[in-house]
Protein backbone atom coordinates (compact mmCIF):
# COMPACT_ATOMS: atom_id res chain seq x y z
CA UNK A 1 0.00 0.00 0.00
CA UNK A 2 1.61 3.28 -1.18
CA UNK A 3 1.65 6.57 0.71
CA UNK A 4 -1.21 8.82 -0.51
CA UNK A 5 0.45 12.22 -0.85
CA UNK A 6 -2.56 13.77 -2.53
CA UNK A 7 -4.76 12.89 0.45
CA UNK A 8 -2.15 14.07 2.96
CA UNK A 9 -1.81 17.45 1.24
CA UNK A 10 -5.57 17.86 0.97
CA UNK A 11 -5.80 17.74 4.76
CA UNK A 12 -3.90 21.02 4.95
CA UNK A 13 -7.09 22.72 3.74
CA UNK A 14 -9.44 20.54 5.77
CA UNK A 15 -11.65 22.95 7.77
CA UNK A 16 -12.17 20.77 10.89
CA UNK A 17 -8.38 20.57 11.39
CA UNK A 18 -8.09 24.37 11.25
CA UNK A 19 -10.99 24.68 13.69
CA UNK A 20 -9.28 22.17 15.96
CA UNK A 21 -6.07 24.22 15.69
CA UNK A 22 -7.93 27.27 16.96
CA UNK A 23 -9.18 25.20 19.90
CA UNK A 24 -5.58 24.15 20.67
CA UNK A 25 -4.36 27.75 20.45
CA UNK A 26 -7.16 29.02 22.70
CA UNK A 27 -6.62 26.26 25.26
CA UNK A 28 -2.84 26.70 25.25
CA UNK A 29 -2.82 30.50 25.46
CA UNK A 30 -5.50 30.70 28.15
CA UNK A 31 -3.96 28.02 30.35
CA UNK A 32 -0.44 29.49 29.94
CA UNK A 33 -1.49 33.07 30.69
CA UNK A 34 -3.67 32.18 33.68
CA UNK A 35 -1.12 29.74 35.10
CA UNK A 36 1.71 32.25 34.59
CA UNK A 37 -0.24 34.90 36.49
CA UNK A 38 -1.39 32.68 39.37
CA UNK A 39 1.95 30.94 39.76
CA UNK A 40 3.69 34.23 40.50
CA UNK A 41 1.78 34.49 43.76
CA UNK A 42 2.64 30.89 44.56
CA UNK A 43 6.32 31.57 43.89
CA UNK A 44 6.28 34.61 46.20
CA UNK A 45 4.51 32.59 48.89
CA UNK A 46 6.99 29.74 48.55
CA UNK A 47 9.85 32.18 49.09
CA UNK A 48 8.10 33.68 52.12
CA UNK A 49 9.51 33.24 55.60
CA UNK A 50 6.00 32.68 56.96
CA UNK A 51 5.18 28.94 57.33
CA UNK A 52 1.43 29.56 56.94
CA UNK A 53 2.12 30.78 53.41
CA UNK A 54 5.06 28.60 52.48
CA UNK A 55 3.89 25.14 53.57
CA UNK A 56 0.48 24.98 51.79
CA UNK A 57 2.01 26.28 48.57
CA UNK A 58 4.89 23.81 48.77
CA UNK A 59 2.35 21.00 49.24
CA UNK A 60 0.35 22.21 46.23
CA UNK A 61 3.43 22.32 43.99
CA UNK A 62 4.59 18.90 45.16
CA UNK A 63 1.18 17.27 44.61
CA UNK A 64 0.34 18.63 41.16
CA UNK A 65 3.85 18.09 39.81
CA UNK A 66 3.57 14.46 40.94
CA UNK A 67 0.12 13.87 39.41
CA UNK A 68 0.01 12.80 35.73
CA UNK A 69 -2.02 15.22 33.61
CA UNK A 70 -4.03 12.37 32.08
CA UNK A 71 -5.23 11.27 35.53
CA UNK A 72 -6.08 14.86 36.44
CA UNK A 73 -8.04 15.36 33.21
CA UNK A 74 -10.19 12.29 33.79
CA UNK A 75 -10.74 13.22 37.44
CA UNK A 76 -11.79 16.81 36.66
CA UNK A 77 -14.10 15.75 33.81
CA UNK A 78 -15.85 13.18 36.00
CA UNK A 79 -16.02 15.37 39.10
CA UNK A 80 -19.71 16.27 38.46
CA UNK A 81 -20.58 12.66 39.32
CA UNK A 82 -19.45 13.38 42.89
CA UNK A 83 -20.22 17.11 43.07
CA UNK A 84 -23.28 17.63 40.86
CA UNK A 85 -23.27 21.43 40.82
CA UNK A 86 -19.90 21.43 39.00
CA UNK A 87 -21.64 19.82 36.02
CA UNK A 88 -22.67 23.26 34.76
CA UNK A 89 -19.00 23.96 34.10
CA UNK A 90 -16.92 20.79 34.00
CA UNK A 91 -19.22 18.82 31.70
CA UNK A 92 -17.78 20.93 28.89
CA UNK A 93 -14.54 19.25 27.69
CA UNK A 94 -12.88 22.59 26.93
CA UNK A 95 -13.55 23.97 30.42
CA UNK A 96 -12.52 20.72 32.12
CA UNK A 97 -9.32 20.61 30.06
CA UNK A 98 -8.58 24.26 30.84
CA UNK A 99 -9.03 23.74 34.60
CA UNK A 100 -6.83 20.64 34.58
CA UNK A 101 -4.07 22.36 32.61
CA UNK A 102 -4.16 25.41 34.88
CA UNK A 103 -3.94 23.30 38.04
CA UNK A 104 -1.04 21.30 36.66
CA UNK A 105 0.90 24.06 34.92
CA UNK A 106 0.59 26.51 37.80
CA UNK A 107 2.69 24.12 39.88
CA UNK A 108 5.37 23.83 37.19
CA UNK A 109 5.46 27.53 36.32
CA UNK A 110 5.63 28.49 40.01
CA UNK A 111 9.04 26.82 40.12
CA UNK A 112 10.09 28.72 37.00
CA UNK A 113 9.07 32.00 38.62
CA UNK A 114 10.81 31.01 41.85
CA UNK A 115 14.03 30.53 39.91
CA UNK A 116 13.56 33.92 38.24
CA UNK A 117 12.90 35.65 41.55
CA UNK A 118 15.95 34.05 43.14
CA UNK A 119 18.06 35.23 40.20
CA UNK A 120 17.30 38.89 40.90
CA UNK A 121 20.24 40.13 43.03
CA UNK A 122 19.32 41.00 46.65
CA UNK A 123 20.85 44.42 46.07
CA UNK A 124 17.95 45.29 43.78
CA UNK A 125 15.47 44.87 46.61
CA UNK A 126 17.73 46.81 48.97
CA UNK A 127 17.95 49.68 46.49
CA UNK A 128 14.15 49.78 46.41
CA UNK A 129 13.98 49.75 50.20
CA UNK A 130 16.49 52.60 50.36
CA UNK A 131 14.11 54.65 48.19
CA UNK A 132 11.30 54.06 50.68
CA UNK A 133 9.34 51.82 48.30
CA UNK A 134 6.99 49.30 49.91
CA UNK A 135 7.32 45.52 49.55
CA UNK A 136 4.61 45.33 46.90
CA UNK A 137 6.02 48.36 45.10
CA UNK A 138 9.43 46.70 44.96
CA UNK A 139 7.89 43.55 43.52
CA UNK A 140 5.90 45.47 40.91
CA UNK A 141 8.51 48.00 39.79
CA UNK A 142 11.83 46.22 40.33
CA UNK A 143 11.73 42.48 40.98
CA UNK A 144 8.93 41.17 38.75
CA UNK A 145 10.06 42.96 35.53
CA UNK A 146 13.57 41.56 35.99
CA UNK A 147 12.44 38.06 36.98
CA UNK A 148 10.10 37.82 33.98
CA UNK A 149 12.95 38.76 31.66
CA UNK A 150 15.11 36.09 33.29
CA UNK A 151 12.38 33.43 33.22
CA UNK A 152 10.91 34.18 29.79
CA UNK A 153 12.99 31.63 27.82
CA UNK A 154 11.89 28.88 30.21
CA UNK A 155 8.30 30.17 30.20
CA UNK A 156 8.33 30.06 26.40
CA UNK A 157 9.55 26.48 26.49
CA UNK A 158 6.75 25.64 28.93
CA UNK A 159 4.21 27.11 26.52
CA UNK A 160 5.46 24.76 23.81
CA UNK A 161 5.02 21.89 26.25
CA UNK A 162 1.44 23.00 26.95
CA UNK A 163 0.64 23.04 23.22
CA UNK A 164 1.69 19.40 22.96
CA UNK A 165 -0.07 18.45 26.20
CA UNK A 166 -3.39 19.61 24.75
CA UNK A 167 -3.38 16.40 22.72
CA UNK A 168 -4.17 14.56 25.97
CA UNK A 169 -7.46 16.43 26.27
CA UNK A 170 -8.76 14.21 23.47
CA UNK A 171 -9.43 11.54 26.13
CA UNK A 172 -12.37 13.63 27.36
CA UNK A 173 -13.65 14.13 23.79
CA UNK A 174 -12.42 17.66 23.12
CA UNK A 175 -12.30 18.16 19.36
CA UNK A 176 -8.66 19.18 19.18
CA UNK A 177 -6.20 18.29 16.41
CA UNK A 178 -5.37 14.74 17.49
CA UNK A 179 -9.00 13.71 18.03
CA UNK A 180 -10.01 15.05 14.59
CA UNK A 181 -7.15 13.08 13.06
CA UNK A 182 -8.15 9.91 14.91
CA UNK A 183 -11.69 10.19 13.63
CA UNK A 184 -10.39 10.50 10.10
CA UNK A 185 -8.05 7.50 10.07
CA UNK A 186 -10.60 5.24 11.78
CA UNK A 187 -12.78 5.86 8.74
CA UNK A 188 -10.24 5.52 5.94
CA UNK A 189 -7.34 3.71 7.69
CA UNK A 190 -4.83 6.19 6.24
CA UNK A 191 -2.98 6.51 9.52
CA UNK A 192 0.39 7.82 8.33
CA UNK A 193 -1.10 10.38 5.96
CA UNK A 194 -3.45 11.68 8.64
CA UNK A 195 -0.77 11.79 11.34
CA UNK A 196 1.53 13.69 8.98
CA UNK A 197 -1.14 16.38 8.63
CA UNK A 198 -1.72 16.39 12.39
CA UNK A 199 2.02 16.82 12.92
CA UNK A 200 2.07 19.72 10.45
CA UNK A 201 -0.57 21.64 12.41
CA UNK A 202 1.26 21.14 15.71
CA UNK A 203 4.58 22.20 14.17
CA UNK A 204 2.91 25.23 12.60
CA UNK A 205 1.44 26.37 15.93
CA UNK A 206 4.69 25.78 17.82
CA UNK A 207 6.79 27.59 15.19
CA UNK A 208 4.49 30.63 15.13
CA UNK A 209 4.39 31.09 18.90
CA UNK A 210 8.07 30.22 19.34
CA UNK A 211 9.02 33.11 17.06
CA UNK A 212 6.48 35.39 18.73
CA UNK A 213 7.94 34.66 22.17
CA UNK A 214 11.50 35.12 20.89
CA UNK A 215 10.45 38.53 19.61
CA UNK A 216 9.16 39.28 23.11
CA UNK A 217 12.49 38.17 24.60
CA UNK A 218 14.41 40.51 22.31
CA UNK A 219 12.19 43.45 23.23
CA UNK A 220 12.60 42.80 26.95
CA UNK A 221 16.38 42.46 26.67
CA UNK A 222 17.76 45.92 27.41
CA UNK A 223 21.14 44.98 25.96
CA UNK A 224 19.53 45.18 22.51
CA UNK A 225 17.99 48.59 23.06
CA UNK A 226 19.52 51.72 21.61
CA UNK A 227 19.82 54.91 23.62
CA UNK A 228 17.67 57.85 22.67
CA UNK A 229 19.39 61.06 21.66
CA UNK A 230 20.85 63.14 24.44
CA UNK A 231 19.00 65.77 26.43
CA UNK A 232 19.28 69.15 24.68
CA UNK A 233 16.68 71.46 26.24
CA UNK A 234 19.13 73.82 27.93
CA UNK A 235 16.48 76.31 29.05
CA UNK A 236 14.58 73.63 30.94
CA UNK A 237 17.83 72.27 32.36
CA UNK A 238 18.94 75.68 33.64
CA UNK A 239 15.58 76.07 35.34
CA UNK A 240 15.96 72.70 37.05
CA UNK A 241 19.36 73.53 38.53
CA UNK A 242 18.88 77.24 39.23
CA UNK A 243 17.47 76.85 42.72
CA UNK A 244 19.74 76.11 45.65
CA UNK A 245 19.50 72.49 46.84
CA UNK A 246 17.70 71.82 50.13
CA UNK A 247 20.87 70.68 51.84
CA UNK A 248 22.73 73.87 50.87
CA UNK A 249 20.00 76.01 52.39
CA UNK A 250 20.03 74.07 55.64
CA UNK A 251 23.80 74.08 55.80
CA UNK A 252 23.92 77.88 55.59
CA UNK A 253 22.31 78.02 59.05
CA UNK A 254 24.53 75.37 60.57
CA UNK A 255 26.62 77.76 62.59
CA UNK A 256 23.54 79.04 64.40
CA UNK A 257 22.08 75.66 65.29
CA UNK A 258 24.79 74.12 67.47
CA UNK A 259 23.71 70.89 69.13
CA UNK A 260 20.16 71.31 67.87
CA UNK A 261 21.54 70.66 64.37
CA UNK A 262 21.97 66.92 64.95
CA UNK A 263 20.36 65.24 61.94
CA UNK A 264 20.91 61.59 62.79
CA UNK A 265 21.89 59.94 66.05
CA UNK A 266 22.36 56.28 66.96
CA UNK A 267 22.65 55.23 70.59
CA UNK A 268 23.62 51.83 72.01
CA UNK A 269 23.30 49.88 68.75
CA UNK A 270 23.89 46.14 69.04
CA UNK A 271 23.56 43.68 66.17
CA UNK A 272 24.29 39.95 65.88
CA UNK A 273 24.18 37.43 63.06
CA UNK A 274 23.58 34.04 64.68
CA UNK A 275 26.30 33.77 67.33
CA UNK A 276 28.51 36.51 65.87
CA UNK A 277 28.00 39.98 67.35
CA UNK A 278 29.00 42.50 64.70
CA UNK A 279 27.97 45.71 66.49
CA UNK A 280 28.67 46.24 70.18
CA UNK A 281 27.01 49.22 71.86
CA UNK A 282 27.81 51.60 68.99
CA UNK A 283 26.81 55.25 69.25
CA UNK A 284 27.35 58.00 66.69
CA UNK A 285 25.99 61.52 66.19
CA UNK A 286 26.06 63.56 62.99
CA UNK A 287 25.14 67.24 62.64
CA UNK A 288 23.66 68.93 59.61
CA UNK A 289 26.22 69.69 56.96
CA UNK A 290 28.89 67.44 58.47
CA UNK A 291 30.90 64.96 56.45
CA UNK A 292 31.62 61.98 58.70
CA UNK A 293 33.87 59.10 57.68
CA UNK A 294 33.87 55.64 59.25
CA UNK A 295 37.15 53.79 58.87
CA UNK A 296 38.62 50.59 60.20
CA UNK A 297 39.73 47.11 59.15
CA UNK A 298 37.51 44.83 57.08
CA UNK A 299 34.92 43.02 59.15
CA UNK A 300 34.81 45.68 61.85
CA UNK A 301 31.06 46.36 61.38
CA UNK A 302 31.25 49.59 59.38
CA UNK A 303 28.82 48.53 56.65
CA UNK A 304 26.43 46.91 59.11
CA UNK A 305 26.31 50.16 61.07
CA UNK A 306 25.21 52.35 58.19
CA UNK A 307 22.77 49.66 57.04
CA UNK A 308 21.03 49.98 60.40
CA UNK A 309 20.72 53.73 59.89
CA UNK A 310 18.28 53.36 56.99
CA UNK A 311 16.53 50.14 57.95
CA UNK A 312 18.34 47.64 55.72
CA UNK A 313 19.48 45.90 58.90
CA UNK A 314 17.44 45.87 62.10
CA UNK A 315 19.50 46.29 65.29
CA UNK A 316 18.92 43.92 68.18
CA UNK A 317 18.93 46.80 70.66
CA UNK A 318 19.46 50.52 70.52
CA UNK A 319 17.67 53.62 69.30
CA UNK A 320 18.11 55.62 66.10
CA UNK A 321 16.78 59.17 65.88
CA UNK A 322 16.36 61.42 62.89
CA UNK A 323 16.38 65.21 63.34
CA UNK A 324 17.03 64.64 67.03
CA UNK A 325 13.41 63.74 67.68
CA UNK A 326 11.97 61.03 65.48
CA UNK A 327 12.59 57.51 66.68
CA UNK A 328 13.62 55.78 63.49
CA UNK A 329 12.43 52.30 64.41
CA UNK A 330 8.93 51.65 65.67
CA UNK A 331 8.61 49.83 68.99
CA UNK A 332 12.26 50.29 70.09
CA UNK A 333 11.64 48.36 73.30
CA UNK A 334 9.93 45.41 71.57
CA UNK A 335 11.45 42.25 70.03
CA UNK A 336 13.45 42.83 66.86
CA UNK A 337 10.68 41.44 64.63
CA UNK A 338 8.53 44.45 65.57
CA UNK A 339 11.22 47.13 65.22
CA UNK A 340 10.45 47.97 61.63
CA UNK A 341 11.80 51.02 59.78
CA UNK A 342 9.36 53.83 59.17
CA UNK A 343 8.87 54.39 55.44
CA UNK A 344 8.56 58.17 55.87
CA UNK A 345 11.94 58.32 57.59
CA UNK A 346 13.71 56.10 55.06
CA UNK A 347 12.87 58.60 52.33
CA UNK A 348 14.95 61.19 54.17
CA UNK A 349 18.11 59.05 54.10
CA UNK A 350 19.89 58.53 50.79
CA UNK A 351 21.98 55.41 50.24
CA UNK A 352 24.80 54.77 47.77
CA UNK A 353 25.84 51.13 47.60
CA UNK A 354 29.21 49.53 47.06
CA UNK A 355 27.87 47.59 44.04
CA UNK A 356 25.86 50.56 42.67
CA UNK A 357 22.59 48.55 42.55
CA UNK A 358 21.17 50.46 39.59
CA UNK A 359 18.05 48.91 38.09
CA UNK A 360 19.27 47.21 34.88
CA UNK A 361 15.86 47.20 33.17
CA UNK A 362 15.56 50.99 33.38
CA UNK A 363 17.66 53.67 31.76
CA UNK A 364 19.58 56.28 33.74
CA UNK A 365 16.75 58.83 33.77
CA UNK A 366 14.19 56.20 34.83
CA UNK A 367 16.51 55.03 37.61
CA UNK A 368 16.61 58.53 39.05
CA UNK A 369 12.90 59.31 38.76
CA UNK A 370 11.65 55.94 40.03
CA UNK A 371 11.63 56.90 43.72
CA UNK A 372 10.15 60.40 43.33
CA UNK A 373 7.48 59.14 40.92
CA UNK A 374 6.53 56.31 43.28
CA UNK A 375 6.09 58.84 46.10
CA UNK A 376 4.19 61.22 43.76
CA UNK A 377 6.43 64.20 44.29
CA UNK A 378 5.47 65.86 41.04
CA UNK A 379 4.47 65.29 37.45
CA UNK A 380 6.56 63.12 35.18
CA UNK A 381 7.86 66.17 33.29
CA UNK A 382 8.78 68.01 36.49
CA UNK A 383 10.60 65.04 37.95
CA UNK A 384 12.48 64.34 34.72
CA UNK A 385 13.59 67.97 34.52
CA UNK A 386 14.79 67.82 38.12
CA UNK A 387 16.55 64.51 37.44
CA UNK A 388 18.41 66.10 34.54
CA UNK A 389 19.67 68.71 36.97
CA UNK A 390 21.04 66.06 39.30
CA UNK A 391 22.65 64.26 36.36
CA UNK A 392 24.30 67.52 35.35
CA UNK A 393 25.57 67.93 38.91
CA UNK A 394 27.35 64.56 38.81
CA UNK A 395 28.56 65.02 35.22
CA UNK A 396 26.29 62.39 33.68
CA UNK A 397 23.79 64.50 31.72
CA UNK A 398 24.86 63.19 28.33
CA UNK A 399 24.21 59.61 29.46
CA UNK A 400 20.60 60.20 30.58
CA UNK A 401 19.07 57.69 28.16
CA UNK A 402 21.70 54.98 28.42
CA UNK A 403 21.21 51.76 30.38
CA UNK A 404 23.46 50.74 33.29
CA UNK A 405 25.23 48.03 31.26
CA UNK A 406 26.40 50.75 28.84
CA UNK A 407 28.23 52.66 31.59
CA UNK A 408 31.56 52.19 33.34
CA UNK A 409 31.66 51.46 37.06
CA UNK A 410 32.50 55.05 37.91
CA UNK A 411 29.65 56.32 35.77
CA UNK A 412 27.21 53.90 37.37
CA UNK A 413 28.25 55.06 40.83
CA UNK A 414 27.72 58.70 39.89
CA UNK A 415 24.24 57.81 38.61
CA UNK A 416 23.61 56.06 41.93
CA UNK A 417 24.57 59.28 43.72
CA UNK A 418 22.17 61.26 41.53
CA UNK A 419 19.42 58.72 42.26
CA UNK A 420 19.89 59.19 46.00
CA UNK A 421 19.97 63.00 45.65
CA UNK A 422 16.69 62.96 43.72
CA UNK A 423 14.90 61.94 46.93
CA UNK A 424 16.10 65.21 48.58
CA UNK A 425 17.60 63.37 51.55
CA UNK A 426 18.65 65.02 54.78
CA UNK A 427 21.67 62.72 55.01
CA UNK A 428 23.55 60.58 52.49
CA UNK A 429 25.09 57.22 53.36
CA UNK A 430 27.98 55.86 51.30
CA UNK A 431 28.95 52.20 51.70
CA UNK A 432 32.53 52.00 50.41
CA UNK A 433 31.55 53.80 47.18
CA UNK A 434 34.89 53.18 45.44
CA UNK A 435 35.83 49.67 46.54
CA UNK A 436 34.21 48.00 43.50
CA UNK A 437 35.83 50.39 41.01
CA UNK A 438 38.97 50.10 38.95
CA UNK A 439 41.71 52.42 40.32
CA UNK A 440 41.47 54.82 37.38
CA UNK A 441 37.74 55.36 38.05
CA UNK A 442 38.01 56.11 41.77
CA UNK A 443 38.87 59.78 41.32
CA UNK A 444 35.70 60.76 39.46
CA UNK A 445 33.48 59.34 42.22
CA UNK A 446 35.50 60.91 45.05
CA UNK A 447 35.37 64.26 43.27
CA UNK A 448 31.57 64.05 43.10
CA UNK A 449 31.35 63.30 46.83
CA UNK A 450 33.68 66.21 47.62
CA UNK A 451 31.39 68.56 45.70
CA UNK A 452 28.45 67.41 47.85
CA UNK A 453 30.49 67.98 51.01
CA UNK A 454 31.41 71.52 49.95
CA UNK A 455 27.75 72.27 49.22
CA UNK A 456 26.80 71.30 52.77
CA UNK A 457 25.22 67.89 52.25
CA UNK A 458 25.29 65.75 55.39
CA UNK A 459 27.42 62.70 54.58
CA UNK A 460 28.28 59.46 56.36
CA UNK A 461 30.94 57.59 54.40
CA UNK A 462 32.38 54.13 54.98
CA UNK A 463 35.70 54.22 53.17
CA UNK A 464 39.19 52.79 52.89
CA UNK A 465 40.45 55.93 51.11
CA UNK A 466 42.41 57.41 54.00
CA UNK A 467 43.63 60.56 52.25
CA UNK A 468 40.12 61.24 51.03
CA UNK A 469 38.69 60.74 54.52
CA UNK A 470 41.27 63.09 55.99
CA UNK A 471 40.62 65.75 53.36
CA UNK A 472 36.81 65.71 53.34
CA UNK A 473 35.77 64.81 56.89
CA UNK A 474 34.65 67.02 59.73
CA UNK A 475 34.74 63.98 62.01
CA UNK A 476 36.05 60.42 61.74
CA UNK A 477 34.99 57.27 63.59
CA UNK A 478 37.37 54.33 63.84
CA UNK A 479 35.73 50.92 64.30
CA UNK A 480 37.30 47.60 65.21
CA UNK A 481 35.63 44.31 66.17
CA UNK A 482 32.18 45.89 66.16
CA UNK A 483 32.95 48.83 68.45
CA UNK A 484 33.81 52.50 68.00
CA UNK A 485 37.37 52.59 69.30
CA UNK A 486 38.07 56.26 68.69
CA UNK A 487 36.41 59.33 67.17
CA UNK A 488 37.60 62.84 66.52
CA UNK A 489 38.70 65.35 63.93
CA UNK A 490 40.94 64.25 61.03
CA UNK A 491 43.95 65.85 62.70
CA UNK A 492 43.19 64.12 65.97
CA UNK A 493 42.70 60.76 64.23
CA UNK A 494 45.72 60.83 61.94
CA UNK A 495 48.25 62.90 63.89
CA UNK A 496 47.45 62.89 67.60
CA UNK A 497 45.72 59.59 68.35
CA UNK A 498 47.30 57.45 71.08
CA UNK A 499 44.93 54.49 70.65
CA UNK A 500 47.18 51.50 69.75
CA UNK A 501 44.65 49.89 67.38
CA UNK A 502 44.20 53.10 65.42
CA UNK A 503 47.94 53.67 65.13
CA UNK A 504 48.51 50.05 64.08
CA UNK A 505 45.77 50.24 61.43
CA UNK A 506 47.09 53.47 59.96
CA UNK A 507 50.64 52.14 60.02
CA UNK A 508 49.63 48.97 58.17
CA UNK A 509 47.49 50.93 55.74
CA UNK A 510 50.22 53.43 54.95
CA UNK A 511 52.75 50.64 54.73
CA UNK A 512 50.70 48.82 52.12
Amino acid sequence: MSFDWEYALSLLWYAPLWEASLVVVALSVLSWLIATFLSFFLALAKLSSYPLLKLPVSAYVWFFRSLPLLVLLIFIYNLPQVIPWTGNYLSDPFTAGLVALILSETAYIAEIHRGGLLSVPPGQREAGQALGISYFGIQKLIVIPQSIRIALPTLANQFITIVKLTSLVSVISLAEILLVGQRLYTQNFKVLETMLAVAFFYVFIVTFFDNLLKWGERNLDVTHRKSRKNYTDKTQLEKSVSSKPDYQESASHEADEGQSGVVIEATGINKSFSELQVLKDVSISVKKGEAVSIIGPSGSGKTTLIRTLNGLAVPDTGIIKLDGENIFFSHPDQPRSRRLPRQNEIKKIGMVFQQFNLFPHKNVLQNITLGPRYHRRGSKAQLETEAMGFLDKVGMLEHAYKYPHQLSGGQQQRVAIARALAMHPKVMLFDEPTSALDPELVGEVLKTIEVLAREGMTLIIVTHEMQFARRISDKIYFMDEGSVVHSGSPQDMFDNCDEPRVRQFLKEFNGS
